[in-house]
C-alpha cells in the first residue's frame, strides 16, 4: 500500500470545507464528510479507484476523481508516495485554481 501526503494548498482547502461544512449542517457532518474524503485518500494511494489523467489543456501533470461536490487531485511524488495537490469544489474553476495549488 503506498502512502499519500497532503499538500498545504489541499489541507488549507480541507479547513475551509470543514468551516463551511460545519457551519451549514453542523460539526457531526462537518466531520464526517473530511473523515470519508481521508478515506477517499487512502482509497486513492492503494489504487482502489480509477486514476484519471488530468487532461492536457489544464497545464499540470497528474491524476484526479470526484469526491462528492469536490474534485481531487494528485501527482505521484518523488518518494513514490501519493500528493494530494489539490481539492476543488465542482464549481470552482478547475484550470486556473489547479494550477495554483499543483506549483507547490
Amino acid at each position: 500500500m503506498t502512502n499519500f501526503r497532503v499538500s498545504r494548498s489541499a489541507s488549507f482547502r480541507i479547513s475551509e470545507i470543514y468551516d463551511y461544512t460545519e457551519r451549514t449542517w453542523g460539526s457531526e457532518q462537518a466531520e464526517k464528510y473530511i473523515r470519508e474524503m481521508f478515506d477517499f485518500f487512502q482509497e486513492i494511494a492503494a489504487k482502489e479507484i480509477v486514476w484519471k489523467k488530468i487532461p492536457a489543456h489544464y497545464g499540470v501533470d497528474g491524476f484526479y476523481n470526484r469526491y462528492e461536490h469536490h474534485f481531487v487531485y494528485w501527482k505521484i511524488l518523488s518518494s513514490g508516495e501519493v500528493g494530494i495537490a489539490a481539492l476543488l469544489h465542482d464549481r470552482m474553476d478547475q484550470v486556473n485554481r489547479l494550477q495554483e495549488d499543483f506549483t507547490e
